[in-house]
């Protein structure tokens, strides 16, 4: 005997055949449709325990019918589906009062779980909030199914006050994510407050947190209201928690534990109403171990993790963020621009130390310094030669920036102010020309003229350097 009867709208009949299939097999009784009436139609007349709905469908968005859905049967749960794979598609998704909401393509057998438990927890309904605003004013972009599962965390937790720690390295936009988490939920109405710790003297810490009362220490002339304060109502984002100084650290825990701070130099409690984000590209329990980070804070900030992957393990979004930068810097002025398909997946070999916050300051360079209408390949290895890694002789992958200090590095360590041996410039040279060499060649598509004009080269001097450093001239590096 079927467990359950599920309800199936897409328009697309080879998805229908393969969830029916699907389901089918996992004990589920399976209804099919291609269009949003039936399906209504289905609910109306009470069939059906759970609902698995496209968005786009020929008469009408799915996500338009939740709401309906769960007016006339709030029982029923609705899991939505799409290939419209956004954050403001999760989010309306959860705001309308779906059940869950899963990014095409996606694991089939991912959908008979959460059908499952849609089931055991039958009319489970999110609060809702109304979301305005257009698509493309989204601060997050990516369609990865990394960027996907963030997409659904923060619709999860948009509407609740827990504790929400971000960790990701610099520049993977995790303070997107905390005003992500502030803008589509319930205290948007309220302040959305950023601290950079590690942009504060440690001895102002505490002060520029919880505020302090005139004439607490020298120089306080008046008394002035600290970000929690200020935050009241909303959300405080406390970026690079890791570099907070344990005094401080001990105040932080005691407002998370009683709701309550006092000012510096202040006696009497107050209370506070803010949500806590917290974010850090360091390792804290490698911090904890070290003893400059307390154990007891750790677990209260980090109730609910969130990890952002660094650019270089989600290359398929850069396609979708480079259009967003391009479209944004036009928005501001500055001269309309295309990118070729060369170019996007010269983009997706490089490896982003900076991740998307680089990958944007390099697109608002190119817009900005090359008259081309159309950003090429050749472009691209221009404005990269010198970022690219340099493997030198002990397999050592460095930038060339990097291999200058990693050479003035040893020098300081190893001759402890002696003079320093000679020839650190023909060293540096020696292992930075090849690669600089095969870049430029790269650029230049192996043109030789083209090349020597760039490095500022006499033609016949580069073809013997070509030859005595034995690099391919058509692909670069041999």
């Amino acid at each position: 005997m079927a467990e359950a009867t599920v309800l199936i709208a897409d328009d697309d009949h080879g998805i229908r055949t393969v969830l029916s299939h699907a389901l089918g097999r996992a004990g589920f009784d399976v209804r099919t449709t291609g269009t949003a009436a039936t399906l209504w139609q289905w609910v109306s007349d009470g069939d059906g325990d759970v609902v698995v709905t496209d968005v786009v469908m020929p008469d009408e968005n799915g996500l338009d019918l939740v709401p309906r859905i769960k007016k006339l049967r709030p029982e029923l749960s609705v899991i939505v589906m799409s290939a419209q794979n956004t954050l403001l598609t999760a989010v309306k998704a959860a705001e309308r009062g779906a059940f869950e909401y899963l990014p095409k393509p996606f694991d089939l057998g991912e959908l008979i779980n959460v059908v499952k438990r849609a089931l055991a927890q039958r009319g489970e309904r999110a609060s809702s909030i109304t979301v305005d605003g257009p698509e493309e004013k989204l601060p997050i972009v990516g369609r990865s199914p990394a960027m996907q599962e963030i997409y659904r965390t923060v619709a999860r937790l948009m509407n609740a006050d827990l504790t929400v720690m971000i960790n990701g390295e610099s520049g993977t936009g995790k303070e997107l994510v905390a005003r992500a988490l502030h803008d589509f939920g319930r205290r948007r109405g309220g302040p959305f407050v950023a601290v950079n710790m590690a942009a504060i003297p440690r001895e102002l810490i505490e002060s520029e947190l919880f505020g302090h009362e005139k004439g607490s220490f020298t120089g306080a002339t008046m008394r002035v209201t600290g970000r929690f304060e200020q935050a009241e109502g909303g959300t405080l984002f406390l970026d690079e928690i890791g570099d907070m100084p344990l005094e401080a650290q001990t105040r932080l825990l005691r407002v998370l534990q009683d709701g309550r701070f006092t000012t510096v130099g202040g006696r009497t409690p107050i209370k506070s109403n803010v949500r806590i984000i917290a974010a850090t590209h360091r390792d804290l329990q490698s911090l904890i171990k070290a003893g400059v980070f307390r154990e007891d804070l750790y677990y209260r900030l980090n109730v609910v993790p969130i990890r952002i992957p660094p650019l270089r393990q989600r290359a398929e979004d850069i396609p979708e963020l480079v259009a967003h930068f391009l479209a944004q810097s036009s928005a501001d002025g500055l001269p309309a621009k295309t990118i070729d398909a060369a170019a996007l997946e010269r983009l997706k070999t490089y490896r982003w130390p900076g991740n998307v916050r680089e990958l944007e300051n390099l697109v608002k360079r190119l817009v900005a310094l090359y008259s081309e209408p159309i950003i090429t390949a050749a472009i691209i290895e221009m404005e990269l030669a010198g970022q690219e890694p340099v493997i030198d002789e002990s397999g050592h992958a460095d930038t060339l920036s990097g291999t200058i200090e990693r050479h003035l590095r040893e020098y300081f360590d190893d001759h402890d102010g002696d003079l320093p041996p000679p020839g650190l410039y023909d060293r540096i040279l020696r292992e930075l020309e090849k690669p600089l060499i095969a870049l430029t060649l790269q650029a230049t598509r192996g043109n030789q003229v083209k090349a020597a004009d760039l490095l500022g080269l006499n033609r016949n001097t580069l073809r013997k350097k070509i030859r005595d450093l034995d690099i391919n001239v058509v692909r670069g590096l041999k």
